[in-house]
């Protein structure tokens, strides 16, 4: 029999599997221009990323000399649920033709193979389909948590690409031991889960730059998805839409220093405070007060906009220990009505 912890991984790896998304290339490249110097020299591994799917593999393959890499790893996780055709597995030396069993592709040139002037994904699969070294089967499954993907995590400098939103904390923790620097995906509310908060509150973790719009990803056919209004079909593929989804990075970025621009001034009949903590409920971002020098709760769309120079992040209404339900605003705790997400902030420019 099946232990309970083993059942549950099963479950999780599942899981994994069902949240498996295909970022699109337009918004893979709306963010990378932002950080094309710092990935000059530097090892890039996309361990979440089935090559012949992935638009991350894509990116970097494509533009592996515009960037200046010095290597590109990415790893197949077990077999895609959407099978393509930009990279036929059957042409490709290393591989066995039949199935696609997890793999990983090592890159650490691009050149002219074709003769045709340029360098382009055509050359990148010329290289796939007559270098038997450059694609080569795992031992394992592909999971970024085995011991194969781990020793690849520690020859990278820097990791991009999509996780399972599911195992999104696992992940984001791996990455935090491993001291590796990332540009990754996920759900907006994974700001304030305890296990990625911390990081945030301590400066190692924050946002990125392309944070708003709807994105839209990939998924395979069968997918359900019972809500009309994110879901689209264009081609023939079938995309799915879900939600808030920003970047989470420990890159520098020029915008993370942009100061936010505050025009309103406190009063207390504007701003109430909240029944069982000193802080003030600030509704929207762009009505936090130039002139209030106490903690303020702001919506957790406030961290696209934080300037580690100009605000100092104090904690959350969902791990602050004055109450085991949070924090309440007036009434809001006789009610027993679940409070908005909100980030606790103080605004370092503010004298007392």
């Amino acid at each position: 029999m099946e232990s309970k912890s083993s059942n549950k991984n099963l479950h999780k790896a599942s899981q994994a599997k069902k949240d498996e998304f295909y970022t699109q290339l337009v918004d893979i490249e709306k963010e990378l221009k932002h950080y094309k110097d710092q990935f000059r020299g530097k090892v890039v591994y996309c361990n979440c990323d089935d090559p012949f799917e992935s638009n991350f593999f894509k990116y970097f393959a494509a533009n592996f000399n515009a960037l200046g890499l010095k290597k590109l790893i990415t790893t197949s996780y077990d077999k895609s649920p959407i099978v393509g055709d930009q990279l036929p597995l059957f042409e490709m030396k290393g591989l066995k033709p039949e199935g696609k069993e997890p793999f990983k592709i090592e890159i650490n040139e691009v050149r002219d193979l074709n003769s045709d002037g340029a360098v382009s994904l055509t050359d990148v699969e010329w290289l796939l389909k007559n270098d038997a070294n450059t694609a080569t089967p795992l031992k394992g499954n592909g999971d970024f948590r085995s011991k194969e993907c781990i020793e690849l995590l520690q020859e990278a400098d820097i990791v991009v690409t999509n996780p399972p939103f599911s195992l999104f904390r696992e992940y984001v923790a791996q990455l935090m031991e491993y001291d590796k620097k990332f540009l990754i995906l996920g759900n907006q509310n994974a700001i304030i889960y305890k296990e990625v908060f911390r990081f945030i509150k301590e400066n190692k973790l924050w946002l990125g730059n392309d944070n708003g719009g709807t994105k839209w990803f990939q998924v395979p056919d069968d997918y359900d998805i019972p809500t009309e209004s994110r879901k689209k079909i264009e081609n023939g593929i079938k995309y799915f839409s879900m939600g808030s989804v920003v970047w989470f990075t420990n890159i520098d970025t020029v915008k993370r220093h942009e100061e936010l621009t505050l025009y309103k001034k406190y009063t207390p009949e504007e701003y109430t405070k909240y029944d069982n903590y000193d802080a003030i409920e600030v509704s929207k971002v762009f009505e936090i007060p130039m002139n209030y020098d106490g903690v303020m709760g702001v919506p957790i769309t406030f961290l696209d906009k934080y300037n580690p120079e100009q605000f100092e992040i104090i904690g959350s209404n969902r791990g602050v220990d004055q109450d085991p339900r949070g924090i309440y605003g007036r009434g809001s705790y006789l009610s027993g009505k679940e409070t908005f997400k909100r980030i606790f902030i103080k605004n370092k420019k503010v004298k007392k």
